[in-house]
């Protein structure tokens, strides 16, 4: 590029980040699902109890909130990543926490026709796969809620990054 051209748009500190939020915002939304996956493994708080659905739906709540607040510009693709983040989170948490959680409840090795380790392999396998695509389904889900409401309450940031799309007037009130 020479001297007398400017500079390319991508190359401003200030632009906002693709997703309307840092990685280091992206990552904490995932991290408050986190504290769930531990007590549920952990036989702490159990399915069907209002205590569990507030670990289950608060931390939704907020990813919901703050992509409304932020007003990203696309609410879906960023819960999606979200939701990805907090897959890669369940799937470690089930993992770390594995011989607590489900370690005594795997079938008999024998009994299946695989050898313990094939068996363990497979069920862990599967754990994780579950795990991610959980996570990435509870993003997409979240994420539909965050687009529509940001499109109900014109919330959403303008096409090229403008800032907020224009609200009409009021009835019987001009510009």
């Amino acid at each position: 590029m020479n001297s007398t051209t400017s500079s390319p748009p991508h190359a401003t500190t200030s632009r906002r980040p693709r997703l309307g939020l840092s990685w280091p915002a992206l990552v904490g939304l995932a991290l408050l699902a986190a504290p769930r996956v531990v007590l549920h493994d952990l036989d702490l708080i159990q399915e069907g109890t209002s205590v569990n659905a507030l670990f289950v739906f608060v931390p939704l709540l907020i990813w919901v909130a703050v992509v409304w607040a932020a007003r990203v510009p696309k609410p879906f693709l960023t819960l999606l990543v979200v939701g990805a983040l907090y897959g890669v989170i369940l799937a470690v948490g089930h993992q770390l926490l594995w011989e607590t959680a489900v370690g005594a409840r795997l079938p008999d090795a024998a009994s299946t026709g695989m050898s313990p380790a094939a068996l363990e392999l497979l069920v862990r396998g599967t754990g994780v796969v579950s795990s991610l695509v959980t996570g990435t389904v509870v993003g997409a889900v979240t994420g539909l809620v965050a687009w529509g409401l940001a499109a109900l309450t014109g919330r959403r940031a303008g096409a090229a990054g403008r800032g907020p799309a224009p609200r009409p007037p009021a009835p019987g009130r001009s510009r």
